[in-house]
């Protein structure tokens, strides 16, 4: 009996294959920078084009795990003609170099490129095509991650009243689609304003679009109405995904989500944080916030609004300290953020 992949009756961009897809040689990823406007998949031919479509954000969120993946398939793919010796050298530095794309996630990236790693020396043992193996694998992925994190929006689902009116931030990729599915399951109409999410607009084309495309009313805002909107339109609570959750509470997200929870603690609205807790980022410490290409700021979709000297920065994350945060909303329950300790006392299942 053939099982049910776990993105059944998700938006376009969360189905398996639209994240990413691998096939003869070759990686391709759906280009988020344009998407919803136009649908076009930016074609990869080596596991270098892979990490530099990670780092140009064609593709982000959890998209860049996906993609990860397949961006180590196709190292295998590359090196399949090499000495064993020669490929062991190449699927490491491949793991290296697709990891680390992007710094703040590197560890969670490290685990997919890592276990891809002992999928390749399996194959080989095998006598079967590794790049073929590795794909496979990344479909069980898929529907492990898809799995947990349906877990995880069924909580959230769960404290989410009838009549919400729920804010966003940028994109959360699987909750998004996991805790819009659970509220369908459970007969519950919200209104959702989601934040446009500058410089990227992640929140206004990819939030926006998938909630849409889901039946719920969708409306965007731009990044500095959010006070207006918690006074005039009583918003009931702020959710948003995480990129990095410490043991000791502090999140790291896209950049503005801290300004936004120290207005949800102006206007006594409470934010629930989702994701798996990370359990090699202790604190505040830990976190490395990614700068990027200060122009992207000095423009909108590829149009520069500013004189070519004024200058611009471009952190891509913020740090939301635990006294802001309601709680974290994980696959085992939800925690207030200064006590993750009860998180990590039970078996973590594999997530990645």
């Amino acid at each position: 009996m053939e099982t049910k992949n776990m993105d059944y009756d998700m938006p376009f961009m969360l189905r398996f294959e639209n994240v990413a897809n691998y096939e003869n040689g070759e990686v391709n990823i759906l280009d988020r920078r344009i998407y919803p406007r136009e649908i076009n998949f930016v074609k990869c031919k080596s596991h270098k084009q892979v990490a530099q479509a990670i780092k140009d954000m064609v593709t982000q969120s959890a998209g860049p795990y996906t993609a990860a993946a397949y961006g180590m398939a196709l190292a295998a793919y590359e090196c399949k003609e090499l000495s064993y010796e020669q490929q062991k050298e190449f699927m490491n530095d491949a793991s290296y170099t697709i990891s680390h794309a992007r710094p703040t996630t590197a560890n969670r990236m490290e685990q997919i490129t890592q276990n891809a790693i002992k999928v390749w020396e399996t194959a080989l043992q095998e006598g079967k095509k590794a790049d073929q193996e590795i794909a496979k694998d990344t479909i069980l992925s898929l529907n492990r991650r898809y799995k947990t994190m349906d877990i995880v929006g069924k909580n959230l689902a769960d404290i989410v009243n009838d009549g919400d009116k729920i804010l966003t931030q940028c994109f959360g990729e699987t909750i998004i689609g996991t805790l819009f599915r659970n509220l369908k399951k459970q007969n519950k109409t919200v209104k959702v304003f989601t934040a446009e999410t500058r410089p990227y607009f992640q929140g206004a084309r990819l939030t926006a679009t998938c909630i849409y495309q889901m039946g719920f009313d969708t409306t965007v805002v731009t990044d500095n109405m959010i006070a207006y909107l918690m006074k005039n339109e009583k918003i009931n609570l702020f959710t948003s995904a995480a990129d990095t959750i410490t043991k000791k509470g502090y999140i790291a997200n896209k950049i503005g989500t801290y300004q936004i929870a120290l207005l949800c603690d102006a206007f006594d609205v409470p934010y629930y944080v989702t994701g798996i807790p990370d359990k090699d980022k202790e604190g505040f410490d830990d976190i490395k916030i990614e700068m990027r290409d200060p122009d992207e700021v000095k423009s909108a979709n590829g149009i520069m609004h500013t004189l070519d000297k004024v200058s611009a920065i471009y952190p891509s994350f913020d740090i939301t300290p635990p006294e802001l945060i309601k709680a974290i909303v994980t696959e085992k329950g939800v925690f207030k953020p200064n006590n993750l300790d009860e998180y990590f006392k039970t078996e973590t299942k594999r997530f990645y």
